[in-house]
């Protein structure tokens, strides 16, 4: 009888996905763990994750409901000034 040989075929990893980040919306309620306005505690907002020019991680806030729009850093607010000049390009 002829020998059956099976062909060894690699195996492919997998990847894991990546754990899926909350998005902000004005349509959905905020998570509890991610807080809603730091003007009026509404819990529709828009967040926004950037990472300014000088490599400040910082998160823009917009809430529909006061007005408030805001930029946060390192747990502290930080002025339209200070947005602008950390977004500046050396010369």
């Amino acid at each position: 009888m002829p020998s059956t040989r099976v062909a060894s075929v690699p195996r492919q990893r997998t990847r894991r996905p990546a754990p899926a980040v909350p998005l902000g919306s004005l349509t959905q309620v905020a998570p509890s763990e991610v807080a809603g306005c730091p003007s009026c505690e509404a819990p529709r907002v828009t967040r926004l994750a950037m990472t300014l020019t000088d490599g400040t991680p910082a998160v823009f806030t917009s809430c529909s409901r006061c007005d408030h729009r805001g930029w946060e850093a390192e747990g502290s607010l930080l002025s339209i000034d200070d947005v602008l000049a950390r977004t500046r390009r050396p010369v």
